[in-house]
């Protein structure tokens, strides 16, 4: 998946000479001429009269900063801790029970569904559209037919990107029909279709009200932020609830989920628009709105394109998740498969979502690069390119799919033959049943994959949920205090402390601790094997090579789908969830830490080596200071997306908030399931905050 290549380091102004010196003293090696005793005395010397002031201003105005909104939370927390004595989960008085109203407010919109004027009027509407625009696209993908489909992939991947990417794209489609999944990835492409669409244009317009309005962007900024936070289970809930399970509650769970990445890219391509251009239009006598189409938009096109590739790979995981509440298509054959814990149907399911993940990431890429290309080097392409460019060439690409099309259906072979598939369910499931007889336990000296899931689970973490819980709950408060202080501003903390007193207000402490201990497992993991992988990448550009492809794929695959391999290797259980949720979060950390070391200055590594520093030094007193934004951003980023597939571990035995949320949609328990939904939230937020830091002024 294309990802926003996240800036590390600022270039210096025109003039001023890079600020190498300071870093690089930290990297100066032990074999200096003086003697170790005579350069500390000398570097006292030099730093005592420049460093003293500067130190004594500068950290008690830190320190005052941050313990003074801490000993305002512990006056506040202790005296209810003095209160409520004696228990350290939460107090069943501090509580609220919600099951009643929100029963009740369920069972409400379930009866007045079908004759209440909001419902018959708005939302029955929208149902409506989103109904018939996915049947329309899959009535067409069906009318195509499997050669129909196949060579109108084939056709316009080969006008973006060439010969490979039109042989890929074919080879993605042929793969899904042998694996007999044809008709389950038409549902999934047509209900993609129209979400891209939406998410698309709602993403759109929000993000040209963010980007050309200075207090429209301020608005929206917290509540996008907010939303690419949640995990993805938790938009499928409130959309159960107004429209029901089926189609219209997937697919508008799916444009929630993916607008913002398209409104936060077009917000930023409009305001990094040249302001010298700008100007130049302005002086010319353009009016807003030409200013707009002829100069803003064109200068913003990159950060266009690139929202709508995020908007794609979004709206696709989203899609899979979303067959939890009907959708439909791969996904739902991916779960009903997870449910029985069928291996091989899982897999033949999975393969084609791998597959059309990739195909459409790559599309979606080249369609970007062709239409940011310098029109000289569009002339220099191949005769027959140079025949279908343009608009007789879009058309040409259609009337030829339409004639395969209707050869296709002419010869009787709308939907791949059933003679053409290859099962692969028998093969895998007898493989996975070899692995528990040989794999799973009693292999000398190494251990099964069972024997690593069970002592990581008693190792790790039983106590690390049983510590979690035995914590006095005034106590978890004051650390998140702690953790949002450090990390960021009196304003991140507060925000962190409220959404945790609201889990224990709603009365689910113990299950969010629970998922809160599995987070903190898989991100240590995540880190640990994230951060050894990147050093070793940047240190080589051999290795970068030949992770790039890797982390290319595993960055395309929806969530869902990491989900197969754990449970055919670890069976189900919590430690299989964080397992998939370290794989699912490694290819994100490797990729900012890599970009962060690799963008260190050259400059300060120079010094450091010219001074004589060794490699590991370079590495602890050079590199990782200075790349410190980039690694920051990492965990960051770890954390959110290891509780993502947390959550969703809760279908393979995960337990925790996540079982909460699958038990309420599968037994239509509203109060339970939104219950465990607003927890997820509010616990997103408090590791969003602990974990984001705050912007230098």
């Amino acid at each position: 998946m294309s990802t926003t290549a996240t800036s590390v380091r600022e270039p210096g102004e025109p003039g001023r000479p890079a600020r190498t010196a300071r870093p690089a003293t930290a990297a100066r090696p032990d074999a200096g001429a003086r003697p170790a005793k005579d350069r500390a005395a000398a570097g006292r010397s030099g730093r005592a009269g420049a460093g003293s002031a500067g130190l004594q201003t500068l950290l008690p105005r830190r320190t005052g900063r941050t313990l003074l909104p801490l000993a305002v939370a512990a006056l506040v927390l202790l005296p209810l801790a003095f209160a409520f004595p004696g228990a350290a989960s939460w107090p069943g008085a501090l509580a609220v029970d919600l099951s009643g109203p929100l029963g009740r407010a369920g069972d409400w919109i379930i009866d007045n569904r079908d004759g209440h004027p909001l419902f018959l009027y708005f939302f029955g509407h929208v149902s409506n559209a989103v109904v018939v625009s996915v049947r329309a696209v899959y009535v067409v993908l069906l009318a195509a037919g499997w050669a129909g489909v196949t060579a109108f992939a084939g056709l316009v991947a080969w006008r973006l990107a060439g010969v490979r990417l039109a042989l890929t794209c074919v080879g993605a489609f042929a793969a899904c029909g042998l694996l007999g999944m044809w008709v389950p990835t038409m549902q999934t492409l047509a209900l993609m279709a129209v979400a891209v669409a939406a998410s698309v244009l709602v993403g759109g317009l929000l993000g040209l009200a963010a980007g050309l309005s200075p207090r429209a962007g301020r608005a929206l900024r917290p509540v996008l932020d907010t939303m690419q936070v949640l995990p993805a289970f938790a938009y499928l809930l409130p959309m159960v609830l107004v429209f029901g399970i089926g189609v219209p509650a997937a697919v508008l769970a799916t444009v929630v989920y993916a607008a913002p990445p398209m409104a936060r890219l077009t917000a930023l391509g409009l305001r990094e628009a040249d302001a010298g251009v700008l100007e130049a239009a302005r002086s010319l006598g353009a009016t807003g709105r030409q200013r707009l189409f002829t100069a803003r938009l064109p200068l913003a096109l990159p950060r266009l394109l690139l929202g709508v590739n995020q908007a794609v790979m979004m709206a696709l995981s989203m899609a899979v998740i979303a067959s939890v509440i009907g959708a439909g298509g791969l996904g739902d054959r991916v779960y009903q498969a997870l449910a029985s814990v069928d291996v091989g149907a899982a897999l033949a399911a999975g393969i084609p979502i791998v597959l059309l993940a990739v195909v459409l990431d790559r599309t979606a890429d080249a369609a970007g690069r062709r239409l940011a290309a310098d029109p000289a080097d569009r002339k220099s392409r191949h005769l027959l390119r140079r025949v279908f460019a343009g608009w007789y060439g879009r058309l040409l690409t259609v009337l030829a799919a339409v004639a395969v099309a209707v050869a296709g259906r002419m010869a009787g072979t709308s939907l791949w033959p059933g003679s053409w598939t290859v099962p692969i369910a028998e093969p895998v499931n007898r493989a996975v049943a070899w692995m528990t007889d040989h794999l799973y336990s009693g292999v000398p000296v190494v251990g099964g994959t069972a024997d690593w899931a069970a002592g990581f689970t008693g190792w790790v973490l039983d106590p690390l949920r049983s510590g979690l819980q035995a914590m006095p709950w005034w106590l978890v408060l004051l650390v998140v205090a702690a953790l949002g202080l450090l990390a960021g501003t009196w304003r991140s903390a507060l925000t962190a402390v409220l959404a945790m007193a609201a889990i224990g207000v709603l009365g689910v402490w113990e299950p969010s601790l629970d998922t809160l201990s599995q987070v903190l497992a898989a991100v240590v993991v995540t880190l640990v094997l994230g951060f050894a992988i990147a050093v070793g990448a940047a240190r080589s550009e051999r290795a970068q090579r030949l992770l790039r492809p890797v982390l290319d794929v595993c960055q395309t695959m929806p969530q869902f789908v990491y989900l197969i391999p754990v449970v055919a290797l670890f069976g189900v259980g919590r430690a299989p969830a964080a397992a998939a949720a370290v794989v699912y979060a490694l290819p994100a950390v490797v990729r900012i830490t890599v970009q962060g070391l690799s963008g260190v200055d050259p400059a300060a590594m120079e010094s450091a080596r010219s001074l004589g520093a060794t490699r590991s030094q370079q590495l602890w007193q050079v590199q990782l200071p200075l790349a410190r934004p980039a690694l920051l951003l990492a965990v960051n980023q770890a954390v959110v997306l290891v509780l993502a597939v947390v959550i969703i571990g809760g279908l393979v035995g995960g337990g925790a908030l996540g079982y909460e949320v699958v038990l309420g949609l599968a037994q239509g328990d509203l109060a339970t399931g939104l219950v465990a939904g607003v927890a997820i939230v509010c616990l997103g937020l408090v590791l969003d905050r602990v974990t984001q830091p705050a912007k230098e002024a």
